[in-house]
């Protein structure tokens, strides 16, 4: 054996050795397993959501409305009874649309704060704000839908009335519904009561709040007002992102496809930089399935801060 080749089997890195690469591995690993395989996933059945819809990029979204009118019932006898015209039909919400964000950790906050603590700390901070993001797409969509509210005198009477609406508007169906408050709304009752508060996906949640349903907290909701829907009726429309994005951009990808993330070095900047791409969005199937309550004398404004943990 010659001392060229001597010196190559010196050199080798050992079999089973934990290298850059694999490191890399596994923090995007981490990444989209918080993202979709743990955060999003509880949400999701927190929420009831089962139907799980993938979609091609620029594809229109539709939720379904019913419009139409009721003719006057006082007709003369003999007379033809004029028909009441009812229809339902597809309302467009928006095209679902590839997201795309990018982050870079420089040499000197390598150098400041080590590798492994630079690139968590923005690696936490990128998910939570994406997370937000996607809260915020939804609460936009789901409090922009108008309809004639009904009214009660204390948090517990206005819950007991939509909890009525959807029963009555899906009573084909064993209703599971969902209430979504501000958390100013429900504080004064968990103040005297004993509540468990739960976490996903950045939301705080209460499972079977007051024997209803799924009380799920977010201030872009306005403090005195409440919305709610049969579970049944929440769908998560979302662009695959394995297949051909993956392999182009060497995507580390969640079992679901729902995000992907890509780390690379850039000598020429002296950085670490991330790629993480998704696209998901909460919608509604049927906008007339979504009914609203107001407490008397206890509206006001809402927040663009969700009260998502940070």
């Amino acid at each position: 054996m010659s001392n060229f080749e001597l010196n190559l089997q010196l050199f080798a890195a050992e079999d089973g050795v934990i290298t850059a690469a694999n490191m890399k591995k596994v923090r995007e690993v981490d990444f989209v397993e918080q993202f979709a395989g743990t955060s999003l996933k509880k949400l999701m059945e927190a929420l009831g959501v089962t139907r799980k819809i993938p979609m091609m990029e620029g594809t229109t979204m539709y939720a379904y409305k019913t419009v139409g009118y009721l003719e006057d019932g006082m007709v003369d006898e003999g007379d033809v009874i004029p028909l009441s015209q009812y229809v339902r039909r597809k309302e467009p919400v928006g095209e679902i649309g590839l997201k795309k964000w990018r982050k870079a950790v420089t040499a000197e906050a390598i150098k400041k704060s080590g590798y492994d603590e630079a690139m968590r700390e923005t690696d936490a901070r990128m998910l939570n704000d994406i997370q937000k993001g996607i809260r915020a797409d939804f609460f936009n969509f789901l409090t922009a839908i108008g309809s004639e509210p009904v009214q009660g005198e204390t948090l517990q009477a206005v819950l007991a009335k939509l909890w009525g609406s959807l029963q009555v508007l899906f009573e084909d169906d064993a209703v599971d519904p969902v209430f979504f408050i501000n958390p100013l709304t429900v504080a004064e009752y968990m103040a005297t009561a004993s509540v468990t508060v739960q976490t996903a996906f950045g939301l705080n949640y209460i499972t079977d709040f007051l024997g209803l349903g799924t009380v799920v907290m977010s201030s872009y909701v306005p403090q005195g007002t409440v919305y709610a829907t049969a579970k049944d009726n929440l769908i998560l429309y979302y662009l695959t992102l394995d297949g051909d994005v993956a392999r182009a951009f060497d995507l580390t990808v969640d079992e679901t496809g729902f995000v992907g993330m890509h780390t690379a070095q850039t000598d020429d900047r002296a950085q670490i930089e991330t790629l993480v791409m998704s696209g998901v969005q909460f919608l509604v199937e049927y906008i007339d399935g979504v009914v609203t309550g107001e407490i008397a004398g206890a509206s006001g404004g809402g927040s663009d801060n969700d009260g998502g943990l940070i």
